[in-house]
């Protein structure tokens, strides 16, 4: 037979310190938790209203000593910038870089950009776009 260990009775003595601390790290987990979703939705709102110019590569060509971009940019109406692109070789060696400016009132803007290449690109990627 098993020896059956004593219960105090329930609600006559408080809680015990299990349940003092299970509550303590429940309060703990709520208010590191409103933190971080406060400061991912920080972080969140400064990229979207903050970022004004955005930009895709549409399509890309690839030459010996070049790489024509397609690239279509949208951006605020009174903001300047550039949007800076690089190519790669086939293997992995960055073969070229520029930033191309991006002024005036237009909301979008659709351009063919000539990238010049040290060796043969194999690649037109987009690395950012960034406001004066």
């Amino acid at each position: 037979m098993s020896t059956a260990t004593p219960r105090l009775p329930e609600g006559r003595y408080g809680r015990s310190s299990d349940e003092r601390a299970d509550h303590k790290l429940k309060v703990l987990g709520v208010v590191l938790g409103a933190v971080l979703l406060a400061v991912v939705g920080y972080f969140a709102y400064y990229y979207v209203v903050q970022n004004k110019i955005s930009a895709e590569v549409i399509a890309f060509d690839t030459g010996k000593d070049s790489v024509k971009v397609h690239l279509e940019v949208r951006k605020d109406a009174g903001a300047d910038g550039y949007c800076t692109l690089r190519s790669q070789s086939a293997d992995g060696a960055e073969v070229g870089r520029a930033d191309f400016r991006f002024d005036g009132r237009a909301t979008r803007i659709d351009r063919m950009l000539t990238l010049r290449t040290t060796a043969p690109g194999t690649t037109a990627e987009l690395l950012g776009c960034h406001a004066d």
